[in-house]
């Protein structure tokens, strides 16, 4: 083991080495079975949707969903998505790919930050812990503007702290302008906060440890040139096309999110916190140490780039819960600063500089060994459903629904993580604290194997529950030219497997705004107009979800049949 120590201590290893190792471990479960599963709408319809039109209408310049102005996101990720869908076609791998090199980037992003850091064994173990947390790599694998965020963000941050903690040699311009060209990158990627981040962390950070005479260093006027050269264009381009832009993207789409409840997001300040705990395992346990060691250590020149971590998760963390609108992926631009911290206080430990790994290592170990036997008992929930069911009739309808959206997993495959699960509970329980070397290879081995299992097993079944392609196949056979396809609210992978315009009616939502544009209120039907089609002899083809179905179902019936029944939605003609 001491051989082993040595091996991946040695700060002469090749960088290229290293880089081509992980990117060939870890990038299989980034990269594996990205077309097996159906689009999962609506982020990842929306996502695949806005580089299709862009490709079919050759503009580039005006995002359009479902053919009408789309302004709540710049387009660098839809730019990343036309050119894959452009290179490989119109299919669910092509639009994955982006977001899942994006992710697998970051990993390669994290390995160089931490090696100039802190030398090459923690910049391993940081590109490993976050290559196999849980969380990071299933978002990664949905098309989600916060992995190209993400990606960006760590780049640039990275670059920062990298300049600003390099005393033995001057700057090299190459890492400030890497910084702005990220920053601007950043801001293309999801608007203001790709620079409110930066400035905001490098503030803090200068503020804890007063040297503002990095600022000097940082070639703010060629720099801040870079980052307007990168983010000007587009927004002047898409704002003469389009003067109602500006009013929506800078006030709506970034003051009013984060101030009020305009997206229907809210949730409580706490919400991120089991959030963080979850999309975090089994990493996440060692995250209050982790912070409690760059703080402490914060007025030592070695803390430096500790404390520099810690601003970095503690302000994205505490600016989203403090936000009105908060989502589960606004926790990723953490992710590689907590890895980094963990693995650093992993090293530590390897060296005996630290022993205070026992009670999250013990605590760590029995929560796996819990989840062990929630898997191992999986199968068997439906059948306890049902019992309950019988024996609480009060409760028997809650049961049913539950047993209805359970996803199905092989019973081979809960055994299969049962036995991750448990492997990694036994490495952590057996003298917690001790062998931190071989404790964090057992974890990152067992969580490797979990990314590859559980997106061709656990996944499947979700993504076919939350999908409309079965419903958009069974409908292409029964469309002529007269056929009018109508969505109860937006569906946005109707229009990505129909390659065509559809009806939406209902609740708009995030296409309340571009309804509302130059005449587009025909593909926009009220209740009542949508009656009087619905009853005509235009044929008609319905999308919905099963409950909408239910408070429509007198009218509906009247003049139609279920063609497709999938997952949550239904499939219903009107002749």
């Amino acid at each position: 083991m001491r051989d082993l120590k040595s091996l991946i201590r040695n700060s002469h290893g090749g960088w290229l080495r290293d880089l081509l190792l992980l990117t060939l471990v870890l990038g299989i479960p980034f990269l594996q079975y990205l077309g097996g599963l159906p689009l999962i709408d609506p982020d990842e319809g929306r996502y695949a949707e806005i580089p299709r039109e862009m490709l079919e209408r050759g503009d580039l310049i005006t995002p359009t969903l479902n053919y009408v102005k789309y302004f709540e996101k710049p387009p660098l990720l839809y730019w990343a998505n036309a050119l894959s869908l452009k290179l490989f076609g119109l299919n669910e791998t092509a639009a994955r790919l982006p977001s899942a090199l994006f992710g697998l980037a970051t990993v390669l992003a994290t390995y160089i930050i931490a090696r100039r850091l802190y030398g090459r064994r923690v910049a391993l173990l940081s590109a490993a812990m976050l290559g196999t947390t849980a969380g990071f790599v299933l978002q990664s694998r949905i098309i989600l503007t916060d992995m190209l965020l993400t990606f960006c963000l760590t780049v640039a941050l990275g670059a920062f702290i990298i300049g600003a903690t390099d005393h033995h040699r001057r700057s090299s311009a190459r890492t400030w302008y890497t910084f702005y060209l990220f920053c601007g990158l950043a801001v293309l990627a999801k608007g203001l906060i790709g620079i409110v981040f930066p400035a905001g962390i490098i503030f803090f950070y200068l503020l804890v440890t007063r040297e503002w005479q990095v600022i000097g260093r940082m070639r703010l006027i060629g720099g801040l040139s870079l980052f307007a050269a990168v983010t000007v264009p587009w927004f002047v381009a898409v704002s003469l096309r389009n003067p109602e832009f500006p009013q929506f993207f800078f006030i709506h789409e970034h003051f009013q999110r984060f101030t009020s409840t305009v997206h229907g997001r809210y949730q409580p300040v706490w919400f991120f916190v089991p959030v963080l705990l979850g999309t975090m395992l089994p990493w996440s346990f060692y995250i209050p140490g982790s912070l409690w060691r760059g703080w402490r250590d914060r007025h030592h020149d070695e803390g430096r780039a500790g404390i520099y971590l810690l601003v970095w998760s503690v302000l994205i963390f505490l600016f989203f819960s403090k936000s009105n609108s908060k989502l589960v992926p606004y926790l990723l631009p953490i992710f590689p600063a907590l890895a980094i911290m963990v693995a650093q206080r992993f090293d530590s430990t390897i060296e005996g500089r630290g022993r205070d790994m026992v009670l999250p290592s013990a605590f760590l170990g029995m929560v796996l060994a819990l989840l062990a036997a929630a898997a191992a008992g999986y199968s068997y929930l439906g059948g306890i459903a049902d019992l309950l069911a019988g024996v609480f009739p009060s409760q028997a309808d809650a049961m049913r629904r539950f047993s209805d959206v359970m996803p199905m997993v092989p019973r081979w495959a809960t055994l299969v993580i049962a036995a991750l699960f448990l492997i990694q509970a036994a490495a952590l329980l057996y003298r917690p604290g001790r062998f931190p070397l071989q404790v964090a290879g057992v974890l990152c081995s067992a969580s490797l194997l979990l990314q590859i299992v559980i997106p061709r097993t656990v996944m499947a079944d979700i993504a076919r529950t939350e999908s409309v392609r079965d419903m958009a196949r069974a409908a292409q056979p029964r469309m002529t030219r007269d056929t009018r396809v109508v969505t109860f609210g937006p569906m946005q992978g109707v229009p990505w497997y129909l390659k065509q315009r559809v009806m939406v009616t209902g609740k708009l939502d995030e296409l309340t705004f571009g309804s509302t544009q130059e005449g587009q209120s025909a593909w926009f039907p009220d209740q009542a107009d949508f009656s009087r089609m619905w009853l005509s002899d235009t044929p008609v083809l319905v999308f919905l979800k099963k409950h909408e179905f239910e408070k429509f179902a007198p009218e509906m019936k009247a003049r139609g049949r279920i063609v497709k029944e999938s997952g949550r939605f239904l499939l219903v003609a009107n002749n």
